[in-house]
């Protein structure tokens, strides 16, 4: 059975580890650890900083959480990363999106303020919100037993999203949209995304329960973006990214 993972802290966790050096665990995941998981002496368990390190480690003393290094590794970054722009959305189906995608293997998250969100993210209640969408990307970073947190993203409004949309894509990079009504088809953007060069980025735009609006169509599309459908069902907002993270992740390569 694969070793529980543990996202810590660089302070934790520095870069400097070696095989065989003796951690101590701090007070959140000595309690994750030790009292909700009940791992005891001798059993293994992985820790990572969510920056691609991976530390391989046996539990020596239970009651003062300390751990005994076995193996380390640094896993490197893709060659092309994978990003979603998921609309707010209500009945949480954004936050389901964003921690599917995560477990699939996404590397990027972006909140966006889209004209048809019914949630709406300002003042006290947007950092609220930021800190609730950061512990469910860690936790689903957890539970797949990845090395990499996806990085999350200020909330975006439309605007800020097509400026975003004309800088990225005059950088090479490649921005969809994903919307029921388009005339292209997903076959366009794994070709697109096989021919991208190392270090760019594939950008999924997913609209909120309401759809995107025609504005936002026009505004993406004249800022660069491609406006494509997947397959013949209409895809809720909790489903459409992680669809779409799964598809280009294996066009990608990533799950062979």
């Amino acid at each position: 059975m694969t070793s529980p993972l543990f996202i810590a802290t660089p302070e934790t966790l520095p870069r400097t580890v070696t095989q065989t050096q003796q951690l101590t665990l701090p007070p959140d995941l000595f309690r994750h650890a030790v009292r909700s998981m009940r791992l005891g002496e001798g059993d293994e368990l992985t820790l990572s900083d969510g920056l691609g390190m991976r530390v391989t480690a046996t539990l020596e003393d239970p009651e003062n959480g300390v751990v005994r290094v076995t193996a380390t590794e640094v896993e490197e970054k893709p060659r092309v990363r994978i990003s979603l722009v998921q609309a707010l959305a209500k009945g949480g189906r954004d936050e389901m999106a964003i921690e599917e995608s995560t477990e699939i293997g996404v590397d990027g998250v972006i909140p966006w303020q889209a004209d048809r969100s019914i949630v709406q993210w300002s003042g006290a209640k947007a950092a609220k919100a930021q800190r609730k969408w950061t512990q469910i990307l860690t936790a689903a970073t957890e539970q797949s037993r990845r090395a990499w947190i996806p990085q999350l993203s200020d909330v975006m409004s439309t605007k800020q999203l097509v400026r975003f949309c004309e800088k990225e894509t005059a950088e090479g990079n490649l921005f969809v949209v994903l919307h029921q009504d388009a005339t292209k088809t997903w076959e366009g953007i794994e070709q697109a995304a096989e021919q991208l060069t190392d270090g760019k980025t594939v950008y999924f735009v997913v609209g909120p329960e309401g759809g995107i609006s025609d504005r936002e169509i026009e505004q993406l599309t004249q800022a660069g973006a491609e406006v494509v459908v997947i397959g013949r069902t209409i895809l809720r907002a909790s489903t459409a990214g992680p669809v779409a993270v799964a598809l280009l992740s294996r066009t990608l390569g990533r799950f062979s």
